[in-house]
């Protein structure tokens, strides 16, 4: 952590928390002041000086560079590795549609999965034949088998934050494609250690960025084995010839499209208070008050959903949709996960043990 950041003056930077204890960054994440105010003046800049012209696609560039950098920063990974995409959701579509499947391969993935990992996998079904198999997020590791061409999970559960015990996916020498989209700014990752092939993750939630915002990590020994399904101007390299030009050299051909300036600003700005902060401390404050409130509930005869050491906690609830309405109104942002019956809190650094503490009494 930095020598000049405290809690409450972190608190300070997100107006959202004068008005409510905001609990549901795995939804949505609040927004910096800063962010804000760097938008307003993009937008302005736009608005006076006009978009046109070589120094302004120029600028949309480098703004660009600057977001995969910093996404790489909270990657671990190099930006070479990391491509810029709108959500989770599209990583995950880029690489099932990209790799190469054949009828009668195996998909193996687990029982919590989201519908962005779901819904992708459904197309892959019906475009390729593949054979989609679902298990038991906790055995998902020992059910890998020898038709099983790709494994395709969450880093951590969406249902109850859980986390994947990535190493023994990895000893399967299956590639792996995690979801990241409750692990990427919410907990430590360094995808060379997890030693995945492919890591997606959203920008809009424990990055607190823009909707329409994320990243994919490629491992370097696997880019070629994509096909970009989705090509545009960054695909190759060779923007004079595209017809006849070679693929772009990094993972950069897997790009959403050409980068925006309003949302690269606001990913780089929001990244830039967590990074201020560090982001060891941001790891380590939102896990440890995760945490703290399971305890608390636990404490008061809540039955807690399983979890690992993650930023989310969920409880199981008669009518969790209505939990979440009433909590509401004692001004707690939390939201239900309708199908498991269970109300969810997502726990950041920005979260203070008073506010942990009275969403624990009020449960």
């Amino acid at each position: 952590m930095s020598e000049t950041v405290s809690a409450p003056s972190f608190r300070d930077q997100f107006p959202v928390l004068d008005r409510v204890a905001y609990l549901n960054a795995g939804t949505e994440g609040p927004v910096p002041q800063a962010t804000e105010d760097a938008v307003r003046a993009r937008v302005h800049l736009d608005l006076t000086e006009g978009r046109v012209g070589g120094a302004y696609f120029e600028e949309l560039l480098r703004l660009g560079a600057l977001a995969r950098a910093g996404y790489a920063t909270v990657l671990g990974a190099d930006p070479a590795e990391v491509a810029l995409t709108s959500s989770t959701t599209y990583g995950v579509n880029t690489v099932l549609a990209g790799l190469t499947l054949s009828a009668g391969e195996e998909i193996l993935t687990s029982d919590q999965e989201h519908p962005g990992v779901l819904v992708p996998l459904r197309r892959a079904q019906i475009v390729h034949g593949v054979r989609v198999r679902v298990v038991p997020f906790a055995e998902l590791p020992g059910e890998v088998g020898p038709q099983t061409r790709l494994v395709v999970c969450s880093h951590v559960s969406w249902v109850g934050g859980e986390v994947m015990d990535v190493a023994a996916l990895r000893a399967t020498g299956v590639p792996v494609l995690l979801d990241a989209a409750q692990a990427l700014g919410a907990i430590p990752v360094d995808v060379h250690e997890l030693g995945v092939d492919f890591y997606a993750g959203s920008g809009q939630k424990w990055l607190c960025g823009p909707e329409g915002s994320g990243a994919l990590y490629v491992r370097t020994e696997r880019l070629d084995e994509l096909e970009p399904p989705f090509p545009g101007y960054t695909t190759v390299a060779d923007h004079a010839a595209p017809l006849d030009s070679a693929l772009a050299d990094t993972a950069q051909r897997l790009d959403d499209g050409f980068p925006s300036a309003v949302r690269s600003t606001w990913a780089v700005t929001s990244m830039g208070v967590l990074a201020a902060a560090g982001w060891a401390w941001v790891h380590e404050r939102g896990v440890a008050g995760a945490q703290r409130l399971a305890d608390r509930l636990a404490e008061r005869g809540h039955r807690v959903a399983p979890r690992g050491p993650s930023t989310l906690v969920s409880w199981w609830a008669e009518d969790a949709d209505a939990e979440v309405r009433r909590l509401r109104g004692e001004g707690i942002i939390v939201r239900s996960i309708p199908a498991a019956g269970l109300v969810r809190a997502s726990v950041g650094a920005w979260t203070s043990d008073e506010e942990i503490d009275r969403l624990a009494e009020c449960a």
